[in-house]
């Protein structure tokens, strides 16, 4: 009998053959699962069971007690939607034990009554977001750098994450400069490097007159030219966390190609007011192009979301304030008006961004903590974050946060964020080979 290639002789072989790949095709897809899951396993155990320090609150492991790993999920969670509730454990650091704490931030010590404010966390709806356990955080960093690129706010953060830290180290102090908007930080037992980029604008800016329109400065914003003072030297880092946004209330003047196209509140003759949203969707386009211009970059971007402030009864310069003593829930208030706006153009900037950066191969991420920070109107400084005898003119501060305060889940998120993408990276690296 005569057979073309692709015909195959049946028979008693045939069968025994055919029933043996069966059994064995149907063991292959058990198994394969199985494996998966103990490489997830395994993978979140080795995330979790960084050492402690023995007078570590946040953690629930006693002396002597067999460290468990983590629940796998079988999908991410959403961390940024959820409530805040009670956490009797905090603060985890104190005013005194911190002097990273800037003297703004530092409302105990100039007299806030109540403490309520630092005793809440983060809970996401659908799961539950473990406290910043800083020697996980310091061993996930090990022999990498961080960079907050951005505002008073940014630098905010980078003071709240210092104090969380500083139950395992110390930094010290490597800068190349003595200004203190550039600032660098060393981890040296963990060779981490952590530095801030003061740039309130993100893009090329300088001031034009003192005064202005509202006396609080009329800037010049060169809206497609990089701010060279942090621009080029952000190569070196392997993760940035760029934002901003408060300082675009205040009056411009929009230059492009060298040239006046317009402002915000400059009240100039014959100058265009294009309004803040202009200049704010052009700086982080710019902020943007920058990072994905860059060489030898190859970290990984992280946006954080606007924070909004929380003036009320008028303006922070015609008396308003923020007096409340405990967060809002979600069905109190919600995203509207100018922190709306900023937020849509943050992440239609940054997913266009992600698109072009995906083309070289560099990750881009969010940390979403507008609506966290929304519910939480009882954490700014108000008035006791300076002392009450300054002769000097004073406003209140509902823009910035208390330390310890609301901004230390921030560090949460972001631990949470390193974590799940060290997981992530690994199932990639599985996946593909």
């Amino acid at each position: 009998m005569n057979l073309h290639g692709n015909e195959v002789p049946l028979g008693k072989n045939y069968t025994l053959n055919k029933t043996l790949a069966i059994v064995f095709t149907l063991v292959i897809l058990t198994v394969i699962p199985l494996l998966y899951n103990l490489v997830d396993y395994y993978s979140v155990f080795l995330l979790n069971s960084s050492p402690k320090s023995p007078s570590d609150s946040y953690s629930s492991i006693e002396e002597g007690e067999e460290l468990q790993p983590l629940p796998i999920q079988e999908e991410e969670c959403d961390l940024f939607t959820g409530e805040w509730i009670p956490n009797p454990n905090a603060p985890y650091y104190t005013s005194s034990s911190c002097w990273a704490i800037h003297e703004h931030q530092n409302c105990m010590k100039y007299g806030r009554p109540d403490g309520g404010f630092m005793q809440w966390r983060w809970k996401p709806d659908d799961c539950d977001l473990p406290i910043f356990n800083p020697s996980q955080f310091l061993e996930l960093m090990r022999g990498k750098s961080l960079a907050f690129v951005g505002d008073s706010v940014g630098r905010n953060q980078m003071q709240s994450l210092i104090c969380l830290i500083s139950r395992v180290e110390y930094p010290i102090d490597v800068s190349y400069t003595a200004d203190d908007n550039f600032k660098r930080w060393s981890y040296e037992r963990y060779n981490f490097t952590m530095a801030i980029f003061w740039t309130p604008h993100l893009t090329r800016a300088a001031i034009g007159d003192t005064d202005g329109p509202t006396k609080t400065g009329l800037f010049n914003l060169y809206l497609d030219e990089y701010d060279v003072e942090w621009t080029t030297k952000i190569d070196e880092f392997d993760y940035i966390i760029i934002s901003g946004g408060h300082w675009f209330f205040r009056p411009m003047v929009y230059y492009e190609n060298h040239r006046i196209v317009g402002c915000h509140y400059c009240l100039l003759p014959n100058v265009t007011d294009l309004g803040m949203y202009y200049g704010y969707r052009k700086a982080f386009r710019t902020a943007f192009k920058a990072i994905n211009s860059l060489k030898n970059f190859k970290g990984m971007t992280i946006l954080r979301t606007f924070a909004p402030s929380h003036f009320e009864n008028g303006l922070w310069n015609q008396g308003g304030n923020c007096l409340r003593t405990k967060p809002f829930r979600s069905n109190e208030t919600q995203l509207e008006g100018s922190d709306l706006e900023f937020y849509m153009i943050q992440m239609e900037e940054f997913k266009t961004a992600e698109r072009e950066g995906r083309k070289r191969g560099l990750k881009f991420r969010v940390l979403d903590t507008t609506q966290a920070m929304l519910l939480r109107p009882d954490g700014h400084p108000s008035r006791y974050g300076h002392s009450s005898t300054e002769n000097v003119t004073l406003y209140n501060d509902c823009v910035h946060w208390c330390l310890p305060g609301p901004i230390d889940a921030w560090s949460d998120f972001l631990l949470e964020m390193l974590k799940m993408e060290g997981i992530r990276s690994f199932r990639d690296r599985l996946e593909f080979g």
